[in-house]
């Protein structure tokens, strides 16, 4: 019973200083590829301009809308297109890389209009996957949106 309690004790450990050896450690350069990415989706938001967005998205691209809808690329592209916002912000990015796939997690604020022309004003937190594609691109495979309440 003892030495189960240790093991369970030294396996907590061993999580908590590679966790803080991960957090202390340089940017690599996927990390730093993934977060370039992230900020040129984020541009594209600011400048309403969706042909930043297009060469991020892989061809099977899907995105859980935060009520939960799918839409895949070309849907998501055309919502992007229609949608118009005033104020568009990330907090709190942080990436985390697993070989040729990344996850990139943070919070988006923005205010606009919808793509059907209705005022939003939203903050969620995004997780977004990442797979680095043949000939080295990184691209989004898949996207989540959760609103935060406010």
């Amino acid at each position: 019973m003892k030495g189960t309690v240790v093991y369970r004790w030294l396996g907590v450990l061993s999580i908590c200083v590679a966790g803080a050896l991960q957090a202390q450690m340089p940017m690599g350069e996927a990390e730093k590829a993934v977060v370039a990415q992230e900020r040129q989706w984020l541009q594209s938001q600011k400048t309403n301009n969706v042909e930043l967005l297009a060469p991020l998205l892989a061809e099977k691209f899907i995105s859980t809308g935060m009520d939960g809808k799918l839409t895949n690329r070309a849907q998501s592209l055309a919502e992007a297109k229609a949608t118009h916002w005033t104020r568009a912000e990330y907090e709190n990015v942080e990436v985390v890389v697993y070989g040729d796939a990344a996850i990139a997690t943070g919070v988006f604020m923005g205010a606009g209009t919808d793509s059907k022309g209705k005022p939003m004003d939203d903050v969620e937190r995004f997780t977004d996957t990442w797979v680095k594609m043949p000939g080295g691109k990184w691209q989004c495979v898949a996207s989540q949106g959760t609103a935060i309440k406010k």
